[in-house]
């Protein structure tokens, strides 16, 4: 059977060798060289895969790859962040929320159908860029047509030489309200329009199964019902505008075809990230919620092997989907996985748990840093923050302080210490006389030194 190659056009991601995949995630995650060589390398031996012929790309499956390490490290970042290098259709789920068949809860397979979903999100998109200007053009010229309507036609026996001059008149006065508008001084002006009335007929969810999940798809069914009756509004100029922009957008994009190019590529490029893989690993003879956990890893395990999962957009295959589960594995272990979803896993990297080091480079280093953010937001109020290298050492040692002593939850422990240590300045910012704000060390021990101290209280704020 050949091989469905999407309909994409080659991107620079497509010449990136793993050195260089490496350097783009040390952008954005800081640490865990190991797991960034993996995802670098299962990427770029896509690219590979793509350039070889339709019968030997067909036998090549993607090496899955399994990260064990504990929460707040860095594991679902660097699968987002590859996802988006590698412009990949991408979902992350997490493995605790199904069940097994029978049981109430969801159904694994509603994860190929959400990447699909997704997928039909992200060509919609890049249609969208294509066609934006030519919506606008036409909407344009629907709208000109509601402001100044076409000119009567004559009758046969009336003089050619005057339809002639009123077409020229009636020419010159569109493009003088074409001007106007431009100009935006039609803004204050209403028009009526014809808009389709968007109500759609609630269902009730029976037993925890939405309607895509059971497989009925009552809008293919039952088209008419959903279509929606049309119904004349007043509205601005500019609100009419944007509305038939958006009509002529849906006219000119070939949703067929969309499909068609996302089911490819989510057959080809897709990346399902399965978070908390060890919150079902388990074997038979538990008791209670014990006793579907090898069942949700059975279901998984086709998905995962390779299926066709059916889908209101057409079957998906999964063969060449890459997966990549996550899980901190405190209590299990990987070999507590069944033995066959064990081996679809081939990949196992290990992530470090984060410290003091690592917070203070997490603290500035990647391109959207949390001083960064904070910065940024504080100077949309004209509040010019500034933080010393010793403030930042200092959070960093309130944070891996909190992590020792509490639950240990890597880097998302500093949100909450920056959080709590800016408390005074986010809710005075407006009103405060000076602008300029240095956050120092002595500024951060007094903000945070008490609730260190209180270990119980900082099990509850930090």
């Amino acid at each position: 059977m050949p091989i469905f190659l999407p309909e994409t056009t080659q991107t620079s991601t497509d010449s990136l060798t793993p050195r260089q995949i490496v350097a783009e995630l040390d952008k954005h995650v800081v640490g865990q060289s190991a797991a960034k060589r993996a995802v670098a390398i299962a990427l770029r031996n896509r690219m590979r895969r793509q350039r070889l012929s339709p019968e030997l790309a067909e036998e090549i499956a993607p090496k899955n790859i399994l990260m064990i390490g504990p929460t707040g490290v860095g594991k679902t970042e660097i699968a987002r962040r590859l996802a988006k290098l590698a412009q990949s259709p991408f979902v992350k789920v997490e493995a605790s929320k199904f069940t097994e068949v029978g049981y109430v809860g969801r159904d694994v397979e509603s994860m190929v159908r959400d990447l699909v979903e997704l997928g039909i999100d992200m060509v919609r998109e890049e249609r969208l860029g294509e066609i934006r200007g030519k919506a606008a053009q036409n909407a344009e010229d629907r709208l000109l047509d509601i402001l100044l309507p076409p000119a009567r036609p004559l009758a046969a026996e009336e003089d050619q030489g005057i339809a002639h001059q009123q077409a020229q008149q009636q020419q010159q006065t569109r493009e003088r309200f074409r001007e106007q508008l431009h100009a935006g001084r039609l803004d204050s002006r209403v028009v009526e329009i014809e808009v389709r009335e968007r109500s759609s007929p609630s269902f009730e969810i029976v037993s925890g199964s939405s309607v895509e999940e059971i497989d009925i798809n009552i809008k293919d069914m039952l088209p008419g019902l959903f279509q929606g009756r049309t119904k004349r509004r007043r509205l601005k100029v500019p609100e009419a505008l944007e509305y038939l922009v958006q009509e002529e957008e849906q006219k000119l994009i070939d949703m067929d075809s969309v499909a068609r190019t996302a089911v490819g590529r989510v057959e080809q490029t897709g990346i399902i990230f399965i978070d908390e893989i060890d919150k079902v690993a388990g074997r038979e003879g538990g008791h209670g919620p014990d006793v579907s956990r090898e069942g949700v890893q059975r279901d998984i395990l086709p998905i995962v092997e390779g299926t066709t999962v059916n889908t209101k957009h057409g079957m998906v295959r999964t063969d060449h989907i890459l997966f990549i589960a996550a899980g901190a594995f405190h209590v299990s272990k990987p070999s507590d996985l069944i033995p066959e979803l064990q081996g679809r896993f081939p990949i196992r990297v290990e992530l470090e748990a984060l410290g003091r080091d690592d917070f203070v480079r997490i603290l500035t280093e990647p391109r959207s840093a949390l001083v960064k953010q904070y910065m940024a937001l504080m100077g949309t109020e004209g509040i010019a923050l500034t933080f010393t290298d010793g403030a930042i050492q200092r959070i960093a040692d309130f944070a891996a302080m909190v992590n020792e002593r509490t639950e240990n939850i890597g880097a998302r422990r500093l949100h909450t210490v920056m959080e709590r240590l800016l408390d005074e300045i986010s809710f005075e910012g407006s009103d405060l006389p000076d602008k300029a704000v240095t956050i120092d060390e002595p500024y951060v021990s007094r903000m945070l030194a008490d609730i260190v101290k209180n270990e119980d209280l900082s099990r509850y704020i930090l």
